[in-house]
């Protein structure tokens, strides 16, 4: 059985302590997919920044009552890392594998069992002066050790030592995450954004599909996408299926998967940015209001005026001034499914972000990686 349908230790009703892994042998496995998350980009909720000015205020507490937020700061307290005060701002990005709700289970596929996990983790660094961005892919398969937490409701998890990184969020919700990524990093996290796979279907749909450029077919009845070589233009559904797919492309890792996603992420943007929404005020109210219905927050964003104010502060980045990287890995000598932490190098990533440096270079050379570079790009 793979570790995908097994309880994670750390995970109510697991034993919180690692057991013994058989060691791998040969070529490493393909793992089976079942469940397969997404990202999103805070670039979407870029949409509701024209409220500003329509003078409509019906639109706006429309709007402030879709949102749904989660009061992280108070479910961490005070035992957390030192807020910085250069300008830059940390974000968590997390695209949920929820298959609650009829839209996330028929898109997901697998059975409703009442968990999700965070299974696309992103740290989306805003450097000062909101003109640069740096993105931080954690894989989901990553072996950490994860530290005490509380979930919103007050209830305490011990730490637990040698699990995957997403059985944080299915252990305590946003707030184990956050904090999990914040023992990972010693950075603290400013604001967290989280989406499903619903809501990452219609927001693409809202925009109006995104182009893409693929290098080689692509062909993955798990994540239901098929795809000649060429330029394409992926619907909400496609979009989905392909940053969900590992099997179809690269060497079915994880680590190829992020490769995608950050190709279509920058596709994303450029798309967003290319789209004269202030000349379609039907498609920008549309956007609007699927993604303050489909985005959860932290409490720091969850209103429209916040969130509008954040999102204006993105507009002058666009994708050639975004560096995108993964956590530097190396495959775990004890199961070839899994990857721990390349610490030295880890080091030179968070260091840079916690001084709002560029990532060096030689922070992610000889890492692990998935073989898919390349394999998608912004449509031509």
């Amino acid at each position: 059985m793979s570790a995908e349908s097994t309880p994670e230790p750390g995970i109510p009703g697991g034993t919180g302590s690692r057991t013994p892994r058989p060691r791998g042998k040969g070529r490493r496995r393909r793992p089976r997919q079942r469940r397969k998350s997404l990202l999103i980009a805070a670039w979407t909720a870029a949409g509701i920044v024209v409220l500003g000015g329509t003078g409509a205020g019906y639109l706006y507490f429309k709007l402030n009552g879709n949102l749904q937020s989660v009061d992280i700061d108070q479910a961490l307290g005070t035992d957390r890392p030192r807020k910085t005060d250069n300008g830059s701002e940390n974000i968590l990005v997390l695209g949920s594998d929820s298959r609650s709700g009829g839209g996330n289970k028929k898109l997901g596929g697998g059975a409703d069992d009442g968990s999700a996990r965070s299974d696309t983790a992103m740290i989306l660094h805003i450097h000062k002066g909101h003109k640069k961005a740096s993105v931080v892919s954690v894989p989901r398969d990553t072996i950490i050790d994860r530290p005490r937490c509380t979930d919103t409701d007050g209830n305490a998890y011990p730490a637990a030592s040698g699990v995957m990184f997403n059985s944080a969020y299915s252990t305590g919700g946003a707030p184990c995450a956050v904090k999990t990524v914040e023992s990972l990093t010693g950075i603290r996290m400013d604001h967290y954004l989280e989406v499903d796979f619903s809501g990452f279907q219609k927001l693409i749909d809202r925009l109006g599909g995104v182009e893409v450029t693929t290098t080689k077919a692509i062909d993955d009845p798990d994540s239901h996408l098929k795809l000649t070589a060429g330029t394409h233009r992926l619907d909400g559904e496609q979009a989905l299926g392909l940053v969900r797919t590992r099997h179809g492309v690269g060497d079915g890792s994880d680590l190829g998967r992020i490769q995608l996603q950050q190709a279509f992420m920058k596709a994303l943007i450029e798309q967003a940015k290319s789209i004269d929404l202030f000349g379609n005020p039907k498609r920008l109210l549309d956007l609007a209001d699927t993604a303050t219905k489909t985005v959860t927050t932290d409490s720091g964003l969850g209103s429209v005026n916040r969130l509008m104010s954040f999102a204006n502060g993105l507009k002058g980045i666009s994708s050639k001034n975004m560096t995108m990287v993964t956590l530097p890995v190396r495959y775990d000598p004890a199961d070839p499914n899994r990857v721990i932490v390349a610490d030295a190098k880890a080091k030179q990533v968070f260091t840079a972000l916690e001084h709002d440096r560029p990532i060096p270079k030689a922070a992610t050379e000889g890492t692990a990686t998935g073989d898919a570079n390349g394999v998608v790009r912004s449509g031509e």
